[in-house]
């Protein structure tokens, strides 16, 4: 019986190794499985599948610039006027100067796009709607939004109904009279397009225009201000760049002060913080709370004995 015992324990250690072996091996699974896969996975990939004999084609490194994409660009040309004398076509089908929504009362948020884009653009004039939510200026007292298509083949039916479907979505129907959206020529194109920076390429692959998207806020005589880029503005941002490219027309102290505190970088097409300026402002902000303090202290003493007599 005790020898019974005694060979039934030895199944039973084995039995115990195994099972610390396999929590071992689970444990291992877990924390680097994932690793050991996709290594598992890249070195397969360069082997060739011993049944056919072929390998696996390899997509390029992410750090690779599509071929579609090395030739279009959206460069900063601050400073510099827009062609005002080219002539397009507005979403009525009337032929208008470009001047005509630079007439010198307030500042522009102009864009490129083409209206049979399928995502981008859309993306874009989203862009521009979503951070006009958060800001208190009125489109078509404090600014007009020009959009210019890039694509000669768009017309001006086109340009309405994508007019007419962005309005409606955002529910900015009673502000139709700020938004443009012109249509022209390939020369005029051109000539708007090249001076604002901005180039873009058509590709026969995808059907589809390569284009950066960005949108650029001009003084109100057309002056190219300042440039931002991606499909999300930040509101604070382009209150400011309103209110720099306004010149005072647009704004109140508060946005003023904003503008003191904080400067436009190029490099990064954003505003950044100066912060000598804020460190000043702090210092009188400091100045002010201490001369406050300070006379109602001197007011309260003052009190103080007249009450006592009372």
């Amino acid at each position: 019986m005790a020898m019974r015992n005694a060979h039934s324990s030895v199944p039973d250690s084995r039995r115990g190794q195994r099972a610390r072996r396999a929590a071992v091996a689970l444990v291992c699974a877990l924390g680097f499985g994932p690793w050991v896969l996709g290594l598992d996975t890249a070195v397969r990939a360069q082997q060739p599948n011993f049944m056919t004999g072929f390998s696996q084609p390899q997509g390029p490194p992410s750090s690779l610039k599509p071929e579609q994409l090395k030739s279009v660009s959206f460069r900063q040309r601050l400073n510099e006027k827009l062609p005002l004398d080219t002539m397009f076509k507005d979403e009525y089908g009337r032929e208008v100067a470009l001047g005509k929504y630079f007439a010198g009362t307030r500042p522009v948020i102009l864009a490129f796009v083409y209206y049979k884009c399928p995502m981008l653009c859309t993306q874009v004039m989203n862009g521009i709607s979503a951070s006009l939510r958060a800001l208190p200026f009125v489109a078509g007292q404090d600014f007009d939004v020009v959009l210019v298509s890039f694509d000669p083949s768009d017309t001006p039916s086109a340009a309405l109904e994508k007019k007419r479907q962005h309005l409606e979505y955002w529910r900015s129907e009673n502000s139709s009279g700020a938004w443009h959206f012109l249509t022209g020529d390939a020369a005029s194109i051109a000539r708007a397009t090249d001076a604002a920076g901005f180039t873009y390429q058509w590709d026969s692959v995808t059907g589809q225009f390569a284009h950066v998207s960005g949108v650029l806020v001009t003084t109100p005589d057309g002056t190219l201000a300042r440039y931002f880029y991606g499909v999300e503005y930040s509101p604070k941002e382009l209150r400011m760049a309103l209110v720099e490219s306004g010149k005072g027309h647009v704004g109140s102290a508060i946005d003023e002060l904003l503008l003191y505190c904080y400067h436009y970088d190029p490099t990064s097409g954003r505003y950044g913080a100066s912060v000598q300026n804020l460190l000043r402002v702090g210092g009188v902000l400091t100045l002010a709370a201490m001369a406050t303090f300070f006379v109602m202290m001197r007011r309260r003493d003052l009190r103080s004995p007249l009450e006592g007599r009372v």
